[in-house]
């Protein structure tokens, strides 16, 4: 990414963020840039909202009034924020579930480029991030700094538990226990 990419991005994620904000619309910053406000490095790519399923077209108006320019992709669980070779991701569905309140009320308010805002929680960001890998997409070289930079931020016990059943990810984590990223889990 060059640097005026990383601006146009950075510059996108802020403006969307306020929109969502002023309109009172529910949301937490999700996926890399929230692993990034809480020590991750930075992502080479878009930003990721969330927002309520319930608040969906609620947003995707928001946006468009506030003078962004928003897309239609041909999925059905999000809307593009556009601009120049950027784009912010809102999604209403994570992992093939809807978001729900409780997701987004466990964000905490911190400042991301000078702008308060929710962010999603690091244990959240770890399990959605997991719950994403499946035979299309398991790509553990984006994964594993994020694991690295968040480990004492995330609660383990809880991830493996949201996760289980997804082999992906059940083999991510006993990488994460081999490397001694996180503790290793006792036989009982």
């Amino acid at each position: 990414m060059q640097p005026s990419d990383r601006e146009e991005i950075r510059d996108l994620l802020k403006r969307t963020a306020v929109a969502l904000k002023e309109a009172d619309v529910p949301f937490a910053l999700c996926g890399g840039y929230a692993a990034w406000v809480r020590g991750a490095p930075e992502p080479d790519h878009d930003a990721d909202f969330l927002v309520l399923g319930t608040e969906a077209e609620h947003a995707a108006k928001v946006l468009a009034d506030a003078g962004l320019e928003v897309v239609d992709p041909p999925e059905d669980w999000l809307v593009k924020v556009v601009s120049g070779g950027s784009f912010v991701d809102v999604l209403w569905r994570t992992c093939g579930h809807p978001v729900e309140s409780d997701l987004v009320g466990r964000a905490e308010v911190l400042p991301v480029l000078s702008v308060q805002m929710p962010v999603l929680a690091a244990t959240d960001i770890v399990v959605t991030k997991l719950m994403a890998l499946d035979e299309h997409y398991c790509d553990f070289s984006r994964l594993l700094p994020v694991a690295r930079a968040l480990r004492e931020q995330v609660d383990w016990e809880v991830v493996r538990e949201e996760v289980a059943g997804n082999p992906f990810a059940d083999v991510f984590l006993e990488l994460l226990d081999r490397l001694g990223v996180v503790p290793r889990v006792s036989a009982a």
